[in-house]
């Protein structure tokens, strides 16, 4: 296969916050110059400070990111030769990736059409039947009105309650119902198509059979321009809060010859669709059986992805980028070994115990982050940070990683304890109290872990005396005085 290679010089980044940040570190490492953007509330954020040049794009909170014209502009006004998406925003636009392809300007990440296929989950489900990978029974996209909700009844008949709704153009967890019953099914199916009219500008539904309780397994693959297609192991990502990934684990506890058939069949659907660049391969997995079968693909740079490159060395970002290149693949399957564990957790400015309620707004009044051995941290924030209300609430990664399950625990529990973060509420203690948990302990989890350890919730809330006294020194620094002094 002839591919032309282009050297990149400038990488525009078209993402903000910490994957803006870790892709910004390795361009540099590249000796390539980082280009950030950035809407107006962004513009006190650490990662433009550390690039090498920044273009305000707009005002509108999340409307600039999304901007495909906009994003065009600043890489032609910088003279960006190359735009790495990162995860979310644009990242899995078809649009945005043939709009770069218009403008002779290298997107690092697959073509438009991979990613327009695999992001129609009726088309990804085709293409994954069609290589030969077990898939979940489903329907096609759903018609309008009266005749869907038939097709959904006749489905259900078919196969059985419970059954979900999906959107097709769905993603990061929404466009998603579980539906337990015909009265359900005609009540939720025209909620879920405003849900996802709302969310996704398309508002295509489809089914697929209930897999109750399932393991969440992703692959994450490496795919060059001349054919080469490699694995990187195993994740499990089936601890979740409304299908949405909390904790992420590599590898995969599971039977090797298990594995060994998800990493043929992963592989065999990317070959499939003529997939180039970094992607990840989903799963469900039975939890008693080991059955798998396909549950989507996303085209991008995944936000766990740093579970994987710390068990097996290799910087995924900067493969993309010297895959976009048109270089060849030089990682041999041998090489890929996934020594020891390695789990990540997402520090977020939330309440868990109030829903995960975000806490925008809010000051980090003191913020010290851990260190030692085997741990990696992902982040932007700092001491003074203004939790944003206009976008997510991640303030850091991180990710631990230990020789066996036991000491990756006991490594993740010595790093969350190690924290001090006053101001929003956090995740922090919800992590301590899974870490805790005897089935987590045993390695025994799904995707309904959250709702059948309810318990994990009734953590204590009580502000430790090393954050109160770090809280006093922080405001005696900073005022010159002691306020509590008489």
């Amino acid at each position: 296969m002839s591919v032309e290679k282009r050297k990149i010089k400038k990488v525009l980044i078209a993402n903000r916050g910490e994957i803006a940040l870790r892709i910004i570190r390795t361009v540099k490492e590249l000796g390539l110059e980082a280009i950030a953007v950035y809407e107006k509330p962004d513009s006190e954020s650490n990662y433009i400070r550390l690039a090498d040049d920044a273009i305000l794009i707009g005002d509108r909170p999340r409307k600039e990111y999304l901007d495909i014209d906009k994003i065009i502009w600043a890489a032609r006004k910088t003279g960006a030769d190359a735009i790495h998406p990162g995860y979310g925003f644009l990242s899995e636009n078809a649009d945005f990736s043939a709009a770069c392809e218009k403008a002779g300007i290298i997107f690092v990440g697959p073509p438009p059409q991979v990613i327009r296929d695999m992001g129609d989950k009726v088309v990804a489900r085709k293409v994954m039947e069609n290589a030969g990978v077990p898939t979940i029974p489903g329907t096609d996209n759903l018609a309008p009105g009266t005749d869907g909700i038939n097709q959904a009844k006749d489905f259900a008949d078919k196969y059985g309650y419970p059954i979900m709704l999906k959107a097709s153009a769905g993603g990061g967890g929404r466009g998603i119902r579980k539906v337990n019953n015909e009265e359900e099914l005609k009540a939720q199916l025209p909620q879920v198509r405003n849900e996802t009219r709302s969310a996704f500008n398309d508002d295509s539904i489809y089914i697929e059979k209930c897999i109750e309780s399932p393991r969440h397994i992703e692959i994450q693959i490496l795919a060059d321009h001349h054919g080469n297609i490699i694995h990187l192991g195993s994740r499990d990502c089936s601890i979740q809060r409304r299908h949405q990934k909390l904790l992420e684990i590599a590898p995969a506890d599971l039977p090797g010859n298990v594995l060994d058939a998800m990493y043929d069949a992963a592989i065999k659907g990317a070959r499939q669709v003529g997939y180039v660049n970094a992607g990840t391969v989903e799963f469900l997995v039975n939890a008693k059986t080991n059955e798998f079968w396909f549950m989507e693909m996303n085209t991008r740079l995944q936000v766990e992805h740093t579970v994987t490159e710390e068990l097996t060395g290799v910087d995924i970002v900067r493969q993309q980028i010297k895959i976009a290149e048109g270089n060849v693949l030089d990682i041999p399957a041998e090489r890929v070994h996934m020594m020891g564990k390695a789990i990540q957790v997402r520090i977020n400015a939330e309440d868990p115990k109030n829903n995960f309620m975000p806490e925008g707004g809010k000051i980090l009044e003191v913020y010290h982050s851990p260190g030692g051995p085997g741990v990696r941290l992902d982040g932007v924030v700092y001491q003074g940070y203004c939790i944003p209300t206009d976008y997510d609430s991640l303030m850091v990664k991180m990710t631990v990683r230990g020789y066996d399950w036991e000491q990756t625990i006991q490594r993740l529990k010595r790093a969350l304890n190690n924290f001090l973060i006053v101001g929003p509420k956090t995740t922090i203690p919800f992590y301590l109290a899974i870490c805790d948990e005897p089935d987590f302990q045993a390695g025994k989890f799904d995707t309904s872990y959250l709702e059948t350890h309810d318990q994990i919730f009734n953590y204590p809330e009580q502000e430790r005396e090393v954050a109160k006294l770090t809280k006093l020194i922080a405001e005696i620094h900073a005022r010159k005085i002691n306020p509590y002094a008489y």
